[in-house]
């Protein structure tokens, strides 16, 4: 695809349908991670609707979703007692989101750079899992634990729903999943009309014809519990009496200054980690400008504290569910955000009609597509250097959190590198004599992922219509990261009416490592 196709409003087809998609996605998790959170449910849905629409907006993340994060969710709860209120709370949301501007223009987004890839898809596949588990007890009408509770390692409740499985909501939850696995053959996605009627959309509208058929017997119909919970406003006024504003008194209080910073740094490595996998299942291959981001999801920050929002951070659940439902441009993302607001002005009775095991039936194909047992055996054949950092990161994020899962794959990733890590330095020139920009990039004899950053870089100021020529024939290792980053560079520089050749990379590409390279551009 062109990149002149790639600009706003140019492919409704497919952003509106994956929009409707990440909206249905992003609605109970907006609610859940409030519940979780502590804070008023209102809460939630403000940073699900600047997420998706002025983060959306202000981000150049063609499938990047923000709004409320779960991983956000403890620390939001424990800083909200801390500091005696939520509205006191606000005043460091407000904070945090200065801190990550003044990231952005000191462009800390950099950071993201350096994250191998099989922690990342490490972090993915232990998300899906956590997805995965915490799913089942709302598809089986099990509904004690809060919905988006990313956090809570769920597992162990599993023992203790056999006892209370809800039969209707379970009958809900396996015809909305036959819906969406049906959606997904070969029979249906080879229809044009597929593309058009999301597989979500048609298991919604089968949920809730189910809670209306079971609601005319007393003793079938389906209790609150098991059904979205939105505020349902009448006028104006209901509106501006569920809004929280910050109270600004309490910046004499030290403990504000360090939430913030708490807050900031969390949301911040957060997003970043979520961008670089948000890039990776883009299939145009095109790189989110980090330090942007940051700027965005600081403004977005600002504006959550100001009227009475959550934290706000790019998540890979929606971001996911973006890109598997067809989302092309950030419009989807910015069409999500809408829905969530019409929604809760316009129809608040109706989605209240949606049951959670249909919900559950939606994040069930998320989790699973994101730890496909595909993407396991696919690790474990790139050799030991790929595998042990992805199978650390989600034992631990399994055990732990994601912060701490990531943590440890990196120092294990780092561990297993280091041997084969020798820096060298590279210089870098240009001749535009012919006519056009003639670029050689002379890799060196060793390149790891340390040296994705410069490697990304380079390659992004390579001018459109120039002629590239990637030479390691004096390379001895090649880290699977650096090649990912080339071959996919490999597909942007169709688009971009680049001539790229490459010398002596296919050697390298069942090899271990790549780390250091040198530029010359002729």
């Amino acid at each position: 695809m062109s990149t002149k196709n790639l600009s706003p409003f140019k492919n409704l087809k497919s952003d509106l349908p994956a929009s409707i998609v990440v909206f249905l996605v992003a609605l109970p998790l907006c609610l859940g991670i409030a519940q979780v959170s502590e804070a008023p449910p209102l809460a939630g849905i403000i940073a699900g609707i600047l997420g998706g629409i002025a983060v959306g907006s202000m981000s150049n993340s063609p499938l990047g979703v923000s709004g409320p994060a779960a991983g956000l969710a403890v620390i939001v709860a424990s800083s909200i007692a801390d500091l005696g209120g939520f509205e006191n709370f606000l005043v460091a949301v407000i904070m945090a989101g200065i801190i990550q501007i003044i990231m952005g223009f000191a462009k800390a987004g950099i950071i993201a750079y350096y994250f191998p890839t099989s922690v990342i898809h490490g972090m993915l596949a232990g998300i899906g899992l956590k997805i995965f588990f915490n799913q089942i007890q709302h598809a089986l009408g099990y509904d004690k634990l809060p919905e988006g509770d990313l956090s809570h390692n769920s597992i162990y409740e599993l023992s203790y729903i056999s006892g209370y499985i809800n039969f209707n909501i379970l009958i809900i939850s396996v015809v909305c999943l036959a819906i969406l696995l049906f959606w997904q053959t070969k029979f249906i996605t080879s229809k044009s009309f597929s593309k058009y009627i999301p597989g979500p959309f048609l298991a919604v509208l089968a949920g809730i014809g189910l809670n209306l058929y079971f609601s005319r017997n007393p003793e079938t119909t389906i209790q609150a519990e098991h059904l979205v919970k939105l505020p349902v406003f009448n006028n104006f006024r209901d509106i501006k009496s569920e809004l929280t504003l910050p109270n600004f008194s309490i910046l004499a209080n030290p403990k504000v200054y360090i939430t913030a910073f708490i807050i900031a740094a969390v949301a911040s490595i957060e997003t970043l980690l979520c961008v670089e996998a948000s890039d990776k299942q883009d299939t145009l291959k095109r790189i989110t400008p980090t330090n942007r981001e940051l700027k965005a999801q600081g403004i977005g920050n600002i504006i959550s504290g100001f009227i009475g929002g959550l934290p706000i951070t790019q998540v890979i659940v929606r971001s996911s569910a973006n890109q598997q439902s067809g989302g092309i441009t950030k419009d989807s993302t910015i069409l999500h955000g809408l829905f969530i607001l019409i929604s809760v002005l316009a129809i608040p009775n109706i989605l209240n009609l949606i049951p959670l095991g249909t919900l559950a039936a939606i994040l069930l194909v998320v989790g699973y597509k994101l730890a496909k047992p595909s993407l396991f055996k696919k690790m474990y054949q790139e050799g030991w250097g790929q595998f042990l950092p992805f199978i650390v990161t989600i034992v631990a994020m399994m055990l732990s959190d994601l912060l701490i899962g990531v943590g440890l794959g990196l120092v294990v990733a780092i561990f297993t590198i280091l041997r084969n890590n020798f820096k060298v330095p590279h210089q870098v020139s240009k001749d535009n004599s012919t006519g056009k920009c003639n670029v050689t990039i002379q890799l060196s004899e060793d390149v790891t992922f340390l040296n994705k950053a410069s490697i990304l870089k380079t390659l992004e100021q390579v001018p459109d219509e120039s002629i590239v020529i990637i030479d390691a024939s004096n390379t001895y290792f090649i880290h699977h990261d650096v090649i990912e980053i080339l071959e996919n560079f490999k597909i942007n520089a169709a688009n971009r009416d680049i001539d790229l050749t490459f010398v002596d990379l296919n050697k390298h590409k069942q090899e271990e490592p790549l780390q250091h390279f040198k530029i010359i551009d002729n």
